[in-house]
């Protein structure tokens, strides 16, 4: 029973010590000192700037900018607009989606993405301005249905309070520069223009980009530039509570996701990036309201980047580039780093803390090595069937895959991350308990989970292979009772093993395992490998396995938040298992302590099936729906088309039109639902193209008025040369016969495409154009029900139609 107690004691800690350090702090006043970052005075801004959505090019977002100069003038840092065109050639899109604007893959070669923003510049002048400046960045446009509260309204915001509490501490010995960029949303343009034309990014010795994938949360510093040596050492010296590690860095480096930082990177600007992703449902989203977001993250953002960046300002010399460093954050204020070679002085400890603990072990118990290798089998067993079983609860919720499909589980994300915990831990308790006990039938669990996977939106290959290597590796593992040292002998062997590993291909990530290594193997040693009983070993594991548990549960929220994929999270459960293991395996594995796993699977089971059975949609959390106006200006009709789930509204919406059908456009990808509707009076675009001096072909194109975007997709009759669009020179070879795609932003004026042709010929030319309102003279959208929102560009006008050009 005393180990049981001791078990629970630690878990219970354990969650105790991590919800407190998950917590953002408490907002401070708006009568705080004026050298501290308080979020009541920074959400002033938020609130002005996340009054409604305001995308690159909009109304809107002009409004947004003029208020932003405004601030900086009163803060002395005589802003400018910088307006520059910007643009980049990207990859064929993923085969994914159906929105406006997305075709079959085939049709793009090459894919041009651009737009004319607005960057805002300003400084705080120093007192030597010749030394490199300290810059804060965050970008000021949002999606076109979202007013951005956090994204990126709360790091606009941010920056602001974090200049004017650096000037309350008097003039720093740098300039500290304020840098908010246009056009993030619409593929970086506004970094990619300051940081290829701006001569104020020379000047730049160190970058603290802010970008939010949420509205709530502790705030993460996930990236940084390259060789971060020294800029982990300032961090270190003067980090707030951090959240940051190298396993953080090396993981987001591995993803696709991109931020400002992605191009001041690409420019070698020493920087650090700052985000939150609680309550991930409103990234995005019309429920992004000032209203929404959470003051305490704010007020953690602020403390955190004003820190670094108030140090940085003040001293000599900033962080030049160093080795890269293996960190991670403890708890509170400490950050603990060390040189890369550093961590195999780490395992070499935890190493010989193991090996003391096994050899006292089996001087009091004498084991056999082949129950050693069985606890390692069932390390290996316990995280292939851990992820199975969270594969399973996957599948089992019914959620598609994908930035809509997941909604349903965003909206209950707290019921949706307990059940995938209990479900996970559950299996490993189960497993140890089982190992003592000897019995195979643990193999079912897992095999179950994998064939079961395939309940659920067909066969599934992954989640059986899974339940297979699972079940293979318990029925080879189990079969016999083992004892407690010789488990938990085998489940430090094999983690010792694969942290070596580790250290060799990936040292980065090393010390995600070294230190649970490090904990236990202190355990280890002290109570002869959990042989010793008696309070104060039990006292001992507990505090390790509650201290190491609750520095986990770190990892685990931020994979569980930062990627759809729950199968991951066996990677915490491995780490658990080093320091769980010898509480939760009795002697003989009999009741209580056998009940304690099945209970906990049991608990999350049933959080499972409220996940599924639940509607979550309400006023605070509303249902997605997409309905557009389509003027095909080709056929002189007008539809309003669909997309995303089919609701009643969605249906009165589109039968306020005619019929509903399914349609087939060459805009659109997929089939949509759509009805027949007047054909709006909107005029079409100027097009016309003309032979130049020089022999070269000038394409322009003037939208209609109230146009903020608008797609081009050209089909040369023979290969064309590409050489210019709008201000900026562009090489690109448009192949004939294929639908090369240009789309542009924040340009009511038009943009001209310079080509140079080798020879008279022609294009054929596509064009949609997007309009930000319902069209005038058609029947307006019926009102939504609290419960639903429009999503993305919904509720707005496409016009599309075709020219035939020659030359």
């Amino acid at each position: 029973m005393g180990r049981v107690l001791a078990l629970l004691s630690a878990l219970i800690a354990a969650a105790l010590l991590a919800w407190l350090n998950e917590r953002p702090p408490e907002p401070k006043p708006a009568t705080a000192a004026a050298v501290d970052f308080s979020a009541h005075r920074a959400m002033a801004d938020v609130t002005a700037i996340a009054r409604e959505p305001h995308p690159m090019g909009s109304p809107a977002n002009t409004r947004v900018r003029d208020h932003l100069v405004g601030r900086m003038a009163g803060l002395g840092l005589s802003p400018q607009v910088r307006r520059d065109d910007a643009l980049y050639v990207r990859p064929p899109p993923p085969s994914a989606g159906g929105s406006p604007g997305t075709e079959t893959p085939s049709a793009y070669p090459p894919s041009i993405v651009g737009g004319t923003v607005e960057n805002i510049i300003g400084v705080l002048p120093g007192r030597d301005r010749s030394l490199p400046a300290v810059a804060l960045m965050a970008h000021y446009d949002s999606t076109p249905d979202s007013p951005g509260a956090a994204d990126d309204a709360a790091g606009v915001a941010a920056a602001l309070e974090i200049v004017r509490a650096i000037r309350s501490a008097g003039q720093p010995v740098r300039d500290v520069m304020v840098v908010f960029t246009d056009g993030e949303e619409s593929g970086l343009l506004g970094a990619r223009a300051f940081f290829a034309r701006d001569p104020q990014a020379r000047r730049i010795g160190l970058l603290l980009n802010m970008e939010s994938r949420g509205m709530a949360g502790r705030v993460q510093m996930f990236q940084t530039s390259r060789d971060n040596g020294e800029l982990i050492r300032l961090l270190q010296r003067t980090a707030q509570r951090p959240s940051s590690s190298s396993l953080s860095v090396f993981v987001y480096e591995l993803m696709p996701n991109d931020t400002d930082l992605t191009i001041s990177n690409a420019a070698k600007v020493p920087g650090l990036n700052y985000a939150f992703v609680g309550r991930q449902f409103d990234y995005h989203s019309p429920t992004a309201t000032a209203a929404n977001m959470d003051r305490g993250t704010l007020q953690d953002l602020g403390d955190q980047v004003l820190a670094t960046s108030r140090a940085a300002a003040f001293d000599p010399a900033l962080p030049a580039p160093a080795p890269s460093a293996v960190y991670s954050q403890l708890f509170g204020d400490i950050i603990v780093a060390y040189p890369t070679w550093g961590g195999w002085l780490v395992l070499a400890t935890a190493a010989a803390l193991i090996a003391l603990g096994f050899v006292r072990a089996r001087r009091l118990e004498p084991f056999s090595l082949v129950d050693v290798a069985r606890g390692a089998g069932a390390t290996l067993s316990t995280v292939l069937g851990a992820a199975a079983v969270l594969h399973f609860a996957r599948r089992a919720t019914g959620a598609g895959f994908g930035f809509m499909e997941q909604r349903i589980l965003l909206a209950q994300v707290s019921r949706w991350e307990a059940a995938a915990v209990l479900l996970a831990l559950g299996f490993l308790l189960w497993s140890a308990c089982e190992l003592a006990r000897g019995r195979r039938n643990i193999a079912l669990i897992p095999l179950a989970a994998g064939v079961g996977s395939s309940l659920f939106g067909g066969f599934d290959l992954a989640g059986l292979a899974l339940g297979l290597a699972a079940a293979l590796a318990a029925a080879i593992s189990y079969g016999r009772p083992v004892s407690r040292p010789a488990a938990w002998s085998g489940v430090l062997a094999a983690s010792l093993a694969a942290a070596v590993l580790a250290q060799a291909l990936a040292p980065a990530t090393a010390y995600a395992l070294a230190w649970p290594l490090l904990l236990a193997g202190l355990g280890a040693a002290a109570t002869a490998m959990a042989v010793r009983r008696g309070l104060a070993a039990y006292a001992l594991l507990a505090l390790l396995a509650a201290l190491g548990l609750a520095w986990i549960a770190g990892t685990a929220h931020i994979l569980f938040l930062g990627l759809d994929m729950p199968e991951l999270l066996a990677i915490p459960v491995w780490l658990a298992a080093i320091l769980v293991w010898p509480l939760g395996q009795s002697v003989e594995g009999a009741p209580p302590a056998r009940l304690v796993g099945p209970l906990a699977m049991g608990l999350g089971l049933v959080l499972l099936v409220a996940v599924r059975l639940n509607t979550p949609w309400t006023e605070r959390h509303p249902q997605a729906t997409q309905v557009y106006y389509h003027l095909d200006q080709d056929a002189g009709r007008g539809w309003r088309v669909a997309f995303l789930d089919r609701t009643p509204w969605v249906e009165q919406a589109l039968a306020g039109g005619g019929p509903i059908a399914s349609r087939r456009h060459w805009l659109f990808r997929d089939p949509h639902d759509a009805a027949p509707d007047r054909a709006a009076a909107i005029a079409p675009p100027e097009v016309a193209v003309a032979r130049q001096a020089d022999g070269a072909a000038l394409l322009s194109f003037i939208p209609p008025p109230g146009a903020r975007t608008f797609v081009l997709r050209v089909r040369p009759k023979a290969d064309v040369q590409l050489t210019q669009v709008g201000s900026l020179p562009q090489t690109v070879t448009l192949p004939a016969g294929q639908w090369s795609r240009i789309s542009w932003e924040g340009a009511p004026q038009g943009l001209k495409l310079r080509l140079a042709p080798s020879a008279s010929g022609g294009v054929d030319l596509r064009y949609s154009i997007g309009l930000d309102s319902w069209p005038a003279g058609i029947a307006p959208l019926p009102p939504r029900p609290a419960t639903q929102m429009p999503f993305d560009t919904s509720d707005t006008t496409i016009v599309t139609g075709t020219r035939r050009l020659a030359w």
